[in-house]
This record gives structure tokens, C-alpha cells and sequence, in this order.
């Protein structure tokens, strides 16, 4: 009995359910690696809760894996669960993971490649990328996996599905499958439970031969073989795993008896299990195929990874949907929108019972007018948005995010097959209570306590050992306390991968944290790296590795000389020095390397910055910057001690602000830190400004002390009158031919700004800036009640018709009464809007193209 199915399909696993029911098999062949043969039992446990995935890989390169994904609703693990129910033995056909993973693994050009993901009705065997260990990017419903071809035929390797439909009349695929098959109440044919997958094996029978006359006998559009037909290539894999299954088939039958074998395995390989092929040429096919040692076993899956758009070749659109379909047969519309409903309550919208019952009328009506048998994911959705969802797409995203994707986690009894390293860390999750799960969360910890700090070490260590369970987020409470922490958990199928791989460094998260970082570290090649990995240490807290790090970087830095290498290094060595505190570890010794490397840092500072161009002089902005913060860090772990490199560094800053031969944009940095500061005068700032701006400036020049002066914030020029006259009047006397070398520079600094910022100072260049002096009896404003000296930052007087057009709008509103005209003059010198006032810099359209 060949039961051919579309995995992950509802209607196929009922109908497998069904036929094995009424025929009763005494053993049962499943397509997949037959290393599994050993740990097939393990899905009868109670802990065993899909989705699950078999996970095969290399011994010596765990990267080289692959996955066997089964969900509740696949008719694989309906059929095993079935079998191991009533003791019916259950062997896997499918190519060796010893063979898969081998081809997959050499890329030399010669050989097979890896095999990739099926999809469709082919199998479900996903193999990643051999470089990255990740799923490969195959196309939806590829059957069996890989591109485009030239031909037809080739075409049709790609999504037979599509083939069908179309000959069926239908545009879209799913929707076919769904009609023909998922929505079929019961999944049992009129004419016996067998009857589906014969007429199915025909449909597949047919496209074969179809192939057959285009693709993989035929040429191509360039003159070549079929697309895959030569060794390595798509078709060339089918034809070695489906010898394979003819093998382990007949191997059964002469056990158990032609009319007692069940397969399940996908359609299109149904008509390949029935051809008459010669036992010799199967085991001439896979006859000298590479071999790998392998390691198989159970490992949970999500939801998620086995949407189609999370790559998985074999995906489907909507895992949560037929999740659903497969467990409420009845009513199963009703029951959808009682969940929709329930997820939006929760998520504090307001949906009532009502909306539910009209909801699902629309949806029927909706299915009524299309033909189609039963309401579908498309017209549950429509309902959904029209009717809960008002139009909106927001919360409607949210139903496919959570329902028709979901976000559920398969499970695994512990008595599974696993690394030491995957079963240590599985006795810590437990012990810290930190449960993987798919859904993504946000994790806060108080490092104060022990059981955080303890969840916050053993993330820092998967972190370094290459696996991102966790990801530093910001805090939401906003917290910047070195005492607090903030994690982004989600637990994703391949982290298995990763922690396999991880395995290589020890038996223990701890130990193997360990021994990665000190090869890391002997192999660092910039200072910087090796600090970096410091902080690291320090955040896991490796007692063991930390002093070899620290051996490492203190030679390193000896014998680095770059300023540039050593500003690099800086910051992360004084964060270390800073965590120590909170963390409860010995940082003295990184504190010794911090404040060496600061003063190394002060002393060949000044000539490093001497005679840099424009990208260099950039790049040593930047390390003026992190070295300034990492200064005032060092300052607070340190106290006292550090007093002494805190005066030298603000000394190195006032050099570099006065001396010529620096780089304006350095310049204009180091001033402006030490403003900030409270280490230089608004004067004497003034002063510098001044200078850099003066007529005997070029204007390249004096636009890069601008851009070093004013970067990271512009509220200076809005509280600093002074200032903004300065860099007013020096862009109005810019010469044209510089103007539009200049205008870059300034945007690029004004962009860095807020938007209210950047409308502020607008708004003080339109109006006018003041100049040195303005006289006592500026301007007069008739609305103001007499004289009135300018406002600083402002046009002297004010503009009096423009108040006028406020007043009578706000006597109705004050007192209720109709409006009256007002009468007041025009305005005098300087109140006036048809010209600016004789005093003010002169504005042009300048000041706003730099603005």
C-alpha cells in the first residue's frame, strides 16, 4: 500500500490515518534517514509533543546537518504514532543521513551538492546550507528543491501542485489543495480510504512522464542536459534515494509480504516505487556514494520554521491554521473565530460575542459565493478584518502572526539522544527557570540578585560560544544601571545546530565558554579583539580564561603602537573595569591595563593627529569620542587613581583645540568637549570659533571645525546667541564658488540633529540673529504698549500687522464677542514685513539650505 501525501497537510494525515486503519499493515515505511530506526520509539513517549524534528549531523563538523521536520498534522507522525500504538514495527527508506549530509558537504565542484528542502508532495527531508548550517532558501512548494528550469518539464519539478491546479482550472495552488483535500470533511473517500492516493499516484505519474519529454531526457534552452540530470543535480538525488526506497521496500516485502507493507512517503515519488527497476542497477546508483559518521536525534520545532517564508522548502503558508483544521474537524470555522476573538480580548480589543457569529456568517456566505466547499483561511481573514478587525490591518496582522503562523514549541522526553553540552544546558534552564520557548520575550535582570545574575552569566556564555538564545535589548523602564540587564529570548530549531557545534570546546556550557575563549584569544589579531573579548569574560564570568586574556592583552598592548588600535581597545577595557564593581570579580588587574593604555593613549594622541586627510581625520573623531566617555567611565570606577589621567586627557583636548596643524574637525571636537565639560569658557569658546571662521580661513577648513563643534547636538546654537551670529555671518560671507563645497559638510551636521532642534535654529536664522551690540532704542512695537530692546536671538521690535491678525480671534474666544477690525498702524523701522531691519545680518537662502 503506497500512500503518497503532501506533508504537513491535515487532509493527508486524516486520510493516512484512515487507510491504515482499514488495511491494517504489519510494518510501516516511512521516507526518512533510516538512522532514526533507533530513536523512532521515542515518539510514542507522553513528553513527546510536536512540533519535533529529526536532527542528523556530521560527528566531526556538527554544522553539516540536517532536519526531518514533523508537526501534529503531518501524515508522517500521524502514521508513526499510529504504529507504534498497536506495535507495528516502523523502519525509514529514505537516502542514509551518512550519504545526504556527505554529498552535501563537498564543494569542490565535482561531487553532489547538498541536498536542499522538499517541498510540495515530495519529501520532507531538509538539509541546510553546508557553509552556514542554516535552511536553505528554497523555492515555496519546490518539489523536490531547486531553481527555475528552461523547459516545461523542468518547470514542473519546481511545484507539480501548480501543474494540477491549473489543469483543475485554479490560479492558486493552495487554494486547489485546500478544496480537494484539507476541506474534505472526514478525509475519507466515498470509494475507500485508498482510493485519494490512487488517483493522487496517477496525477504524479503522469507529470513524471511529462518531465520525462522536457526536462530530464530533454534539452535545455542553452543545448544541456535536463535541469539536475547529470550527477550532484536535483534529478540525479531522486534517482539515488528513490533506489534506495526500492531496496528497503523490497527488503520488506520479502519479511513481511507484499499485501502487509504500508509507505508513506511524498507523491511524487510514488510512481518511482512502483516501476519495475532491476535490483543491480539500484545498487549500481548507490554504489560508491561518500559516507559521513552521523549522529541522529530528536529535537524540538516551531510553528514558525515551518512556514514556508521561513525558508523551509517543504513550508506551508500557515501552520497555525492547519494545526487548527487537524485538531477541530468539527465546526472548525466557529472555533477559529473564537480564537481570533479571544487573542484580540487579550491584546485589549473590543470584540463580543456578536462579532464572532457575524464573523462567521460572513465568512460562509463569503465561501458560498467563491464555490468553494468550506470557509478557507482567505475568507476566515476577510471576515476577520471586516468584521473584528473594523478594516484595520494592525490588528490583523496580529491574528497571522499568532494564529495563522503561532508561535508553538515542540517538546522532547529527556531521555533523547543529545551532546553533553545540550544536556547541561538543559539542567540549567531548568535550575534558573528560564524555559525556551518559540514566542520572543523580554527578559529584565537585576544583577543584584543571584538568580538573575546567574540567568545573565549563562546567556553571556552561549552568547560567546555562538549561540543567541538571548540578545541584549534596550531596557524598556529606560535603566542605565550597569546593575541591570535587558534580553531578547527566543528559542529557534537551529540553536540545536549551533550548540552541537559548540560541543567541540566541552561537556559543560562553562568549560566550553572556556576553552573558546582562550583559543580566541590566542588567535586575536587586534588589541581591540582581545579587549573585546575581556569584556566578555567578565560579563560570563570565566575565572579560568580571564587571566590569559588579560596576558594576551597586556602584551598585545605593549607592543601596538597605532594611537588608533589603542583608542579602539580603550572603551571595552574600561567598561570591564566598570562591570567589575557590580559583578562582584577582581578587575584590578584590568583596571592597571586601562589606565596604562590611557596614558599611552594621551601621550601619542597630539602628533597621531597631525597632518591627517579628511577620512582620517573622521575615523580619529570618532576615537577622540569613545576615549573621551571611556575617560569619564574610568573616572567614576576608579576615583582618585584616575584623577591624574583624567587632568592629562583634558590637557590633550585643550592642545588639540588651539594647534593649527590639527585637523579642523578635530578641532572644533576637542573644544566642544571640553565646553561641555565645564573646562572652557563660553568666551573663549566664542574666541575659537572666531578664529576658525575668520575671512583668512579657507572655507573647507572652517566647515570641518564646524561640523566637529557642533555634532551631537544642536541646543548650544539655540541657547548660545554668540555663537549662532558667528556661524550666521560667516556662511552669508561665504564665497559662491565655495558655497556648494561647504553645503555638504553642514547638512551633514544639521541632519544629526532632532527635528525640533533643527526647526528652532531655522527659525532664529529667518528671523535674524543679533550682532555685537544692538542699540537701547531698537525698534518699537505699537501692540506692545512702547519701546521694547530686541530679543536675544531675535529681530529688534515687532512685527505688528502680524499681531493684529491674532487679536480678534482671541477676543472671541476671551470675551465671546463678534470680532472687531483693528486699526494700529503698519509698523515702523524695523516692524515692517516688507523688509528686514537695517541692523540684522544680512539673511540669504543659505542659512536655510544649510539648516
Amino acid at each position: 500500500m503506497l500512500l503518497g501525501v503532501r506533508h504537513h497537510g491535515p487532509g493527508s494525515a486524516r486520510a493516512v490515518r484512515a487507510a491504515l486503519e482499514a488495511r491494517q499493515p504489519a510494518v510501516l515505511l516511512v521516507e526518512g534517514p533510516p538512522e532514526a530506526d533507533g530513536i523512532v520509539a521515542l515518539a510514542g513517549d507522553e513528553e513527546m509533543r510536536p512540533p519535533v524534528a529529526l536532527l542528523a549531523h556530521v560527528l566531526d563538523d556538527p554544522g553539516r546537518a540536517g532536519f526531518w521536520p514533523l508537526a501534529e498534522f503531518s501524515p508522517e507522525w500521524v502514521a508513526i504514532r499510529w504504529a507504534l500504538g498497536r506495535g507495528v514495527p516502523v523502519r525509514f527508506i529514505d537516502l542514509p543521513a551518512a550519504h545526504s549530509l556527505a554529498l552535501g558537504g563537498r564543494v569542490d565542484g565535482d561531487g553532489p551538492e547538498a541536498p536542499e528542502g522538499h517541498g510540495g508532495a515530495d519529501g520532507p527531508g531538509e538539509t541546510p546550507d553546508s557553509a552556514t548550517g542554516l535552511p536553505p532558501g528554497a523555492a515555496p512548494d519546490s518539489v523536490p528543491g531547486g531553481g527555475p528550469a528552461p523547459e516545461s518539464g523542468a518547470a514542473l519539478r519546481i511545484d507539480p501542485l501548480a501543474a494540477l491546479a491549473e489543469a483543475a482550472g485554479y490560479d492558486d495552488a493552495e487554494r486547489w489543495w485546500e478544496d480537494v483535500v484539507e476541506h474534505r470533511a472526514g478525509g475519507v473517500s466515498a470509494d475507500g480510504p485508498e482510493a485519494p492516493f490512487a488517483v493522487l499516484g496517477e496525477a504524479m505519474a503522469a507529470l513524471r512522464e511529462h518531465e520525462s519529454d522536457g526536462g530530464e531526457g530533454g534539452a535545455d534552452a542553452e543545448g544541456g542536459r535536463g535541469a539536475g540530470a547529470g550527477p550532484g543535480g536535483e534529478v540525479w538525488r531522486d534517482r539515488v534515494r528513490e533506489a534506495h526506497m526500492r531496496l528497503r521496500l523490497r527488503e520488506a516485502c520479502r519479511e513481511f509480504g507484499a499485501g502487509s507493507v504500508a509507505v508513506v512517503c511524498g507523491a511524487w515519488h510514488v510512481p518511482a516505487l512502483t516501476v519495475k527497476a532491476k535490483v543491480s542497477d539500484d545498487r549500481q546508483l548507490l554504489k560508491g556514494l561518500p559516507k559521513a559518521k552521523t549522529e541522529i536525534t530528536w529535537v524540538p520545532w516551531t510553528h514558525r520554521r515551518l512556514a514556508r517564508r521561513s525558508g523551509y522548502g517543504a513550508g506551508i503558508a500557515s501552520p497555525g491554521w492547519y494545526g487548527h483544521l487537524f485538531s477541530a474537524p468539527d465546526r472548525p470555522v466557529a472555533r477559529w473565530m473564537t480564537k481570533v476573538a479571544r487573542l484580540l480580548r487579550e491584546e485589549d480589543y473590543g470584540v463580543s460575542s456578536a462579532h464572532v457569529i457575524e464573523a462567521v456568517r460572513l465568512a460562509e456566505s463569503l465561501a458560498v459565493m467563491r464555490g468553494r466547499p468550506l470557509a478557507g483561511l482567505g475568507e476566515t481573514l476577510d471576515a476577520v478584518q471586516a468584521v473584528m478587525c473594523e478594516g484595520s490591518d494592525v490588528p490583523l496582522a496580529l491574528v497571522r502572526d499568532r494564529l495563522v503562523i503561532g508561535d508553538v514549541l515542540g517538546e522532547v522526553p529527556e531521555g533523547a539522544p543529545a551532546v553533553p553540552l545540550q544536556r547541561d544546558l538543559a539542567r540549567l534552564q531548568r535550575s534558573l527557570r528560564l524555559k525556551p520557548e518559540a514566542a520572543e520575550r523580554e527578559l529584565e535582570l537585576d544583577l543584584r540578585k543571584e538568580t538573575d545574575s546567574a540567568r545573565s552569566r549563562l546567556l553571556h556564555r552561549l552568547r560567546l560560544l555562538g549561540v543567541d538564545w538571548g540578545v541584549p535589548s534596550l531596557s524598556r523602564t529606560g535603566s542605565t544601571g550597569t546593575f541591570r540587564e535587558s534580553w531578547r529570548l527566543r528559542w529557534e530549531p537551529e540553536l540545536s545546530v549551533q550548540i552541537a557545534e559548540a560541543g567541540v570546546w566541552g561537556t559543560t556550557v562553562l568549560g566550553a565558554a572556556t576553552a573558546k575563549a582562550v583559543s580566541q584569544a590566542a588567535g586575536a589579531a587586534a588589541l581591540a579583539d582581545v579587549t573585546a573579548l575581556a569584556e566578555r569574560c567578565l560579563l560570563a564570568e570565566l575565572p579560568d580564561a580571564l587571566p590569559v586574556v588579560m596576558r594576551v592583552l597586556a602584551d598585545r598592548a605593549a607592543l601596538d603602537a597605532d594611537v588608533g588600535h589603542l583608542a579602539q581597545a580603550l572603551p571595552a577595557l574600561v567598561r570591564s573595569v566598570r562591570y567589575g564593581d557590580v559583578r562582584g570579580t577582581d578587575a584590578e588587574a584590568l583596571a592597571g591595563v586601562a589606565e596604562g593604555l590611557a596614558e599611552r593613549v594621551c601621550v601619542g594622541l597630539p602628533p597621531a593627529c597631525a597632518g591627517l586627510d579628511a577620512d582620517g581625520a573622521a575615523r580619529m573623531r570618532g576615537h577622540v569620542d569613545e576615549v573621551h566617555q571611556s575617560m569619564a567611565l574610568l573616572g567614576q570606577a576608579r576615583g582618585e587613581s584616575a584623577t591624574g589621567v583624567h587632568s592629562r586627557w583634558r590637557a590633550v583636548l585643550r592642545r588639540l583645540a588651539v594647534r593649527d596643524r590639527i585637523p579642523g574637525v578635530i578641532r572644533g571636537r576637542c573644544a566642544r568637549l571640553l565646553l561641555d565639560d565645564g573646562r572652557l569658557a563660553e568666551e573663549e569658546a566664542a574666541r575659537l570659533m572666531g578664529l576658525a571662521l575668520s575671512p583668512g580661513t579657507a572655507p573647507a577648513d572652517a566647515a570641518a571645525w564646524i561640523e566637529g563643534f557642533l555634532a551631537g547636538g544642536g541646543m548650544l546654537l539655540v541657547h548660545d546667541e554668540r555663537l549662532l551670529a558667528l556661524v550666521d555671518r560667516w556662511l552669508s560671507r561665504v564665497p559662491a564658488e565655495a558655497f556648494t563645497d561647504v553645503l555638504p559638510l553642514l547638512r551633514r551636521t544639521f541632519a544629526e540633529y532632532e527635528p525640533g532642534v533643527r526647526r528652532t535654529v531655522g527659525e532664529l536664522v529667518r528671523r535674524g540673529t543679533l550682532p555685537d551690540a544692538a542699540p537701547a532704542d531698537a525698534g518699537t512695537g505699537e501692540g506692545a504698549g512702547g519701546t521694547a530692546a530686541g530679543l536675544p536671538g531675535f529681530g529688534p521690535g515687532l512685527d505688528v500687522s502680524r499681531a493684529d491678525a491674532v487679536l480678534p480671534t482671541l477676543r472671541l474666544l476671551l470675551q465671546g464677542g463678534p470680532p472687531q477690525a483693528e486699526t494700529h498702524g503698519q509698523g515702523g523701522p524695523g516692524t515692517g514685513t516688507e523688509g528686514a531691519p537695517a541692523d540684522r545680518v544680512p539673511h540669504t537662502d543659505r542659512e536655510e539650505a544649510a539648516v
